[in-house]
């Protein structure tokens, strides 16, 4: 393989997403579908990463910090062929091939990548090689006419294609590969003579064959290709995109009883032999090992769920949140910056916040850690074996030595020893026959009005 520079495309306005954050920058999966791409993208090892900005540049730049990408801007949106031009000036001393791709077609994999790059070095060396697709419904698509061999004989927009031409099924994507030396050559001879008075930067495939040499197409499957200029259309890529990684999870060993209502996030791990029931949200940051079950309605996030551990039903892990092997967090539980020891228990009612629980303690039901005083957070230290009796309080800072027990309903602001017994609640007492003569007093009281 040759050296590789890819050009993203990135500078539209995004007018149809009707929306203050840049077209690019909305997430799939949880992540922005440009750094979707770049994902895919920085698996090639390019030696240079080229992005294209316009408006909303400020956002987008921010984005990509930390990803080694040089940022050229189009001032003005003058179509496809005028927005790589802007590339040219940071090729200065390259040789190699170039990729170029589009910030709002976010899941294209590396392999079609590395297919496309294979090709312009194949059989009759073409001069690029475009990316084409066969939607359900081409639409507005632009068209690609190619012989039985892939060469392509006329590309044209749908604006400018004849009724026979938008009868043709294979659709650019927009996705090209390309030698540098041929590139940039080709882009200074494009006109804008056309419907949208723009430069298309399909027309360098024609004007290479007007030259004799010709240009190839490869296929791939129109998800793989589908763009966002809409919020539709980002509901679709997402649906997409979620079927495919419930394929994944369930080829991978983990059951799903309800596939079309999990929904993963772009690194979420699933081990095998897990369990997923229906209505379960992953966000980013998830972590879940051998053999643990994740019952219905639960949300994790940035969360380690360790092997034979038991999450749920209506469990919201946030992050932080480390499960032990073993370990029961039950229905309505939130735990977060929270530890949790193997075998240990918080199965219902409870929310645990900045606190280390230790191995094969058990938590009852009602439980909070008071973590935070309007200003600062602390943390609560509850020992193995401890047992916390329901609707108590831990006011941290505090510390629960091992074995110890919190009787049910106390307030706990001092720490407590292993083993010993801590009671921090209002006396009981009893005054009988109170009740009933409390009623006659109030009702005559009612009936004198």
């Amino acid at each position: 393989m040759r050296p590789l520079a890819t050009i993203i495309l990135a500078a539209g306005q995004g007018t149809r997403m009707k929306s203050g954050m840049h077209k690019v920058l909305h997430p799939v999966a949880g992540r922005p579908m440009l750094l979707h791409l770049l994902a895919s993208v920085e698996t090639l090892k390019p030696q240079k990463k080229i992005l294209v900005v316009g408006a909303g540049r400020d956002q987008v730049e921010a984005a990509v910090s930390g990803h080694d990408v040089q940022i050229v801007v189009q001032d003005r949106q003058l179509g496809t062929g005028h927005a790589v031009q802007q590339a040219e000036a940071t090729f200065n001393g390259f040789v190699g091939d170039v990729l170029i791709l589009y910030g709002d077609v976010p899941l294209v994999r590396a392999e079609t990548m590395r297919m496309m790059l294979e090709r312009l070095h194949g059989d009759g060396t073409p001069v690029a090689v475009v990316l084409g697709f066969r939607p359900d419904d081409p639409g507005a698509y632009g068209r690609i006419v190619a012989n039985a061999h892939g060469a392509i004989e006329k590309m044209v927009e749908y604006k400018d294609a004849s009724e026979p031409e938008r009868a043709i099924t294979l659709c650019n994507s927009g996705l090209m590969a390309i030698r540098q030396e041929d590139l940039f050559t080709l882009l200074a001879r494009i006109e804008n003579d056309n419907a949208a008075g723009e430069y298309y930067l399909p027309d360098i495939v024609m004007l290479a064959l007007h030259d004799g040499r010709q240009s190839a197409v490869v296929e791939t499957e129109s998800w793989e290709v589908s763009g966002v200029n809409s919020r539709i259309e980002l509901a679709k890529v997402e649906a997409e995109w979620q079927r495919r990684r419930r394929i994944e999870a369930m080829r991978d060993g983990a059951t799903l009883i309800a596939p079309q209502t999990v929904f993963f996030s772009h690194d979420t791990v699933i081990g095998k032999d897990v369990v997923i029931e229906p209505n379960v949200v992953f966000g980013p940051g998830v972590i879940v090992e051998d053999n643990v079950t994740i019952h219905a309605f639960s949300h994790l996030a940035g969360a380690h769920v360790k092997s034979r551990a038991e999450i749920g039903p209506y469990t919201r892990l946030r992050p932080g949140a480390d499960i032990g092997q073993g370990a029961k967090v039950g229905n309505f539980v939130e735990m977060k910056k929270a530890v949790l020891g193997a075998g240990a228990k918080v199965n219902h009612l409870s929310y645990i916040g900045d606190a280390n629980v230790g191995p094969g303690a058990n938590i009852g039901a009602g439980t909070i850690t008071c973590n935070y005083d309007g200003y600062f957070k602390y943390r609560t230290e509850i020992g193995a074996g401890a047992f916390i009796g329901s609707n108590s309080a831990l006011v941290a800072p505090v510390n629960i030595g091992d074995g110890a027990i919190v009787a049910a309903g106390s307030v706990i602001t001092h720490d407590i020893g292993s083993d010993d017994l801590a009671l921090a609640r209002g006396r009981q007492e009893a005054k009988p026959g109170w009740a009933a003569k409390f009623r006659t007093v109030m009702n005559a009281k009612k009936k004198a009005k």
